[in-house]
């Protein structure tokens, strides 16, 4: 289906419904699939015989479309794995969180997304062990970044060092996908940053580098030391900054891949979540985000009424 079909469909939808916030959540889901489509170019297409003929997937696997991101090809669709482990709510049950992965999988999703201070270390290893059978065809992203015995940041080399062989075992592999910078350090030049990933990936360790809200200026620097893969950034109908703050357009300079977190508002524009909702302080980082609070739904509540 083309960007306009998407969109047509969405719409033609959205005018049976008498609700707003359908509308909403449904445009934001288009959205969604547009800004991975435009910003990431398609492969050829999916995996073939050496005959040509019909697609081969693995034995339970749907087919999915495929984007590149810089040269690492993934499905179009990825899962990002945090709010399994921690941050969104309670962790969810390890067996559950396992089965959700592996059907991810079985639905033709290949490019999984968590990071060190996801748990912290818990998302890291729940995604190990749901993909250790199927590691040869899965992409695996993780991040460093955080320091999370003092506190803060650390891109130090030593810490994004030792940050790697922690990764690397918890997520039971000997490499790592797509290796981001979860935050720019603002006390270690980005060149240093650069260089580290640069020796681990001559070393097999890391295969790509990504870098997670940089600016603009930046991802330039960095892109000169290390060729970047991609740019991770929230990205949402609510949220349009790389659109106006020359991420988007860096990206499609230097052949960067973008991949969007939060293209659902970290659910604000699923439907899901209302001014009656409470999320836990202790257990969900959302509670302290300005769309989440009571004065902000006050403001916005017209949207979701209809």
């Amino acid at each position: 289906m083309s960007k306009r079909e998407l969109v047509i469909a969405t719409t033609t939808a959205a005018r049976g419904s008498v609700s707003r916030r359908d509308f909403l959540a449904n445009a934001s889901l288009v959205m969604a699939a547009i800004a991975v489509g435009a910003s990431c170019a398609p492969s050829e297409s999916p995996r073939t015989g050496s005959t040509g003929g019909n697609p081969i997937p693995h034995p339970g696997q749907k087919i999915m479309r495929k984007r590149k991101l810089g040269q690492l090809e993934i499905s179009a669709l990825g899962l990002g794995c945090m709010s399994i482990s921690a941050n969104y709510g309670p962790a969810a049950d390890r067996a559950q969180g396992i089965g959700v992965i592996r059907r991810a999988y079985e639905k033709g999703v290949t490019f999984f997304d968590t990071a060190e201070v996801y748990g912290p270390y818990t998302s890291e290893d729940l995604v190990g062990e749901a993909l250790a059978p199927i590691r040869d065809d899965v992409v695996i992203a993780t991040k460093f970044g955080f320091d999370l015995e003092a506190g803060g940041l650390n891109s130090r080399p030593e810490s994004i060092r030792k940050a790697l062989e922690g990764s690397l075992k918890r997520l039971r592999t000997d490499r790592i996908d797509l290796y981001y910078q979860h935050r720019v350090d603002p006390a270690v030049p980005i060149e240093d940053v650069a260089g580290t990933i640069e020796e681990l990936t001559a070393q097999g360790k890391v295969l790509h580098f990504g870098l997670s809200e940089a600016s603009a200026k930046t991802i330039r620097r960095a892109h000169a030391v290390q060729p970047v893969s991609a740019i991770q950034t929230e990205y949402s109908l609510m949220e349009r900054d790389p659109e106006h703050n020359g991420v988007l357009a860096t990206c499609e300079d230097l052949g960067i891949g973008f991949v969007p977190w939060g293209p659902l508002g970290m659910g604000y524009l699923t439907a899901t979540i209302s001014p009656r909702t409470r999320l836990d302080p202790k257990s969900d980082l959302r509670s302290g985000f300005d769309r989440f609070l009571p004065r902000t739904w006050r403001q916005t509540g017209r949207l979701w009424t209809g």
